[in-house]
């Protein structure tokens, strides 16, 4: 999908429902140092006292307590530091702290004296927008200094994946505030953040007036300056997003005001092409995932939540489906009506693009149908009920059977022949 308007939108959309987190635990260690739970490891009681100092001068944006905290010894990265505390200097703060998860896992960076590999746990809200912290991994690597320890390297490696850049890692953040968003940009002009946040302003609204269960109501949009540090906030290569207008991370589940923290983070140089109409399309499926993050679970398969999704986005009349859903029209005049609702694999980035949007446009016609025969307030019912379930196997088989009345094989072939109805 390459520079121009395409299945009613950019059809390749993603949630990640687990992947901001990165959990730091179980991870395998190289029994260089000891554990900080070791009887023995007092270093962990020391680093995690500086940790707790780096983390104050945060809160506190003091520059030379943060620096303090950095080694003298490493004047590349020292630097590099101060610029990326300046960088964030913007950014609005409710809190800042590490964890020392552990010591050692990977190989340390090369440094004089004494070092230490240390996996940190960065937790963090954004005042006015975060109900609870956005968390990430960081490997750090330490090096001792007159019995201290000191942050020397932020590069390590842990089963082949780096701690998650942050955008202020990128350079300095601009902020633009609006009625139900905070949008965070670097290297962009600020017309365009401020447009942006104007179209997250409606999209929470449209939200509202279909999702009348309780939510944060606001969504924090960022904007890095290019595809490829879009990439780098996501941990992934460039390569599977560069169709991709926009995602939305955070982890599944919680509850009312403990909704984990969710990132809609745009690819500008996808987005920038969109119309108007498709821009409020991709912010307003985004916010779709912020607000059912508490509904979405294990147990709620891709097809509806980003079915669910899509049918948010386009639920303003005006676009007929032959528009919103081409690939899927075209492979219906050909004689290749889908058999069955597209399984999560059918979402898998990387994979044939106009294969992944027809997989979009099955998902989006199946909630759709439900909204059509059953009514909307029995979608959003059938979504809850369907991520209630304790575990993914017969979840929408009871939902189906509890909130529609129905069965699986009859609601797919309702759906089949809703499919060539609306798509001939």
């Amino acid at each position: 999908m390459a520079g121009r308007w395409r299945s009613g939108g950019w059809r390749a959309l993603l949630c990640l429902p687990l992947a901001a987190a990165l959990s730091v635990t179980a991870l395998s260690g190289c029994g260089a140092v000891p554990a900080p739970d070791d009887p023995e490891g007092r270093d962990g009681r020391a680093v995690q006292r500086m940790l707790d100092q780096r983390a104050a001068a945060v809160r506190n944006r003091d520059a030379e307590a943060f620096l303090a905290t950095v080694d003298r010894g490493s004047a590349g990265y020292r630097a590099e530091q101060r610029r990326v505390f300046r960088q964030m200097s913007a950014v609005p703060l409710d809190s800042w702290t590490y964890r020392l998860v552990r010591t050692g896992g990977f190989e340390p960076a090369r440094v004089t004296g004494r070092r230490l590999a240390a996996q940190v746990e960065l937790r963090y809200r954004l005042k006015g927008y975060d109900t609870a912290p956005l968390v990430s991994a960081q490997y750090l690597t330490l090096a001792q200094r007159g019995g201290r320890w000191y942050v020397a390297n932020d590069d390590g490696v842990v089963d082949g994946k780096r701690g998650l850049q942050q955008l202020w890692d990128q350079g300095t953040v601009d902020v633009v505030r609006g009625a139900h968003s905070l949008v965070l940009g670097v290297g962009q002009d600020r017309r365009v953040l401020r447009a942006l946040a104007d179209t997250a302003d409606r999209a929470v609204p449209a939200l509202d007036r279909v999702w009348p269960h309780a939510w944060a109501g606001r969504v924090v949009v960022e904007v890095p300056a290019s595809l490829g540090h879009m990439a780098a906030l996501l941990g992934a290569s460039a390569d599977g997003y560069r169709g991709i207008a926009a995602v939305t991370t955070g982890e599944v589940g919680g509850s009312g005001d403990e909704a984990p923290a969710d990132r809609v983070i745009v690819n500008p140089e996808a987005y920038q092409v969109l119309g108007d109409f498709g821009r409020n399309v991709v912010i307003t499926h985004e916010t779709a995932h912020v607000a059912t993050r508490t509904a979405t679970t294990a147990a709620t398969p891709l097809w509806l939540s980003e079915g669910f999704a899509d049918w948010v986005g386009y639920r303003a009349p005006g676009r007929p489906p032959r528009q919103v859903a081409p690939e899927l029209a075209e492979a219906v005049a050909a004689g290749h009506l889908p058999a069955t609702l597209p399984r999560d694999d059918d979402f898998r980035f990387g994979s044939d693009s106009d294969s992944l949007s027809r997989a979009y446009e099955q998902g989006w016609l199946a909630c759709r149908l439900i909204a059509d025969r059953w009514g909307e307030k029995k979608l959003v019912e059938f979504y809850r009920t369907v991520g209630r379930a304790p575990e993914r196997a017969g979840a929408v088989e009871a939902a189906l059977d509890e909130v529609l009345g129905t069965n699986l094989a009859d609601f797919t072939a309702l759906w089949r022949k809703y499919v060539a109805s609306k798509l001939d």
